[in-house]
């Protein structure tokens, strides 16, 4: 009798040591892994405002003088925004395609928008490679649906290489949505 009462209370004890290995690998790991992205996103933010004030001086007759790093650092803002929208939409979308109340056209409608931001981002990703090529200092290519904007830092701009641009991102996209190409001034 005794012995039986311990392989009760020993298959008991490693079933929830089983149950709650279980449950420490899914659940509480995934979370901690969101949680130190945010605050790795408040750090870099917080960074980010503080080099802007540190890049932006008050020239001699009062005017803003902004440094290349703040331009540059705006890029990478915007960057960063354009790609937490996008990972927001994936995420709304996613949960959409796992929805088992809605209808499949309208899954299927979502998994294809989700296709199509993924293939936009490749897109924007291969064009910003190919005119950084054109011996340009950065580039950032947004393109939202309605039409497509460029960002260009360079020293020197004209109509010629910005028709250029226009037509390399037409033949990569394939798109007849209207082009802007907008030149910053670089170092």
């Amino acid at each position: 009798m005794l012995l039986k009462k311990q392989t009760v209370w020993l298959l008991t004890m490693l079933s929830l040591v089983v149950v709650l290995s279980v449950y420490y690998i899914t659940s509480p790991e995934q979370n901690m892994s969101d949680m130190a992205t945010l605050e790795e996103k408040k750090e870099e933010s917080a960074k980010t405002v503080e080099n802007k004030k540190e890049a932006a001086t008050e020239a001699k007759d009062g005017k803003t003088v902004i440094s290349t790093a703040a331009s540059d650092e705006a890029f990478e803002s915007l960057r960063l925004q354009l790609t937490d929208q996008r990972n927001q939409m994936k995420e709304e979308l996613q949960e959409i395609v796992a929805s088992t109340d809605l209808p499949p056209e309208q899954r299927n409608d979502a998994y294809e928008k989700m296709k199509e931001l993924d293939d936009i981002s490749q897109k924007e990703g291969v064009l910003e490679t190919l005119i950084k090529s054109m011996d340009y200092e950065d580039v950032l290519v947004r393109a939202d649906g309605e039409k497509v904007r460029i960002t260009v830092k360079a020293d020197k701009h004209s109509r010629s290489k910005a028709n250029e641009i226009i037509q390399m991102v037409r033949t990569e996209l394939g798109a007849v949505q209207p082009v802007v190409v907008d030149f910053q001034p670089g170092k």
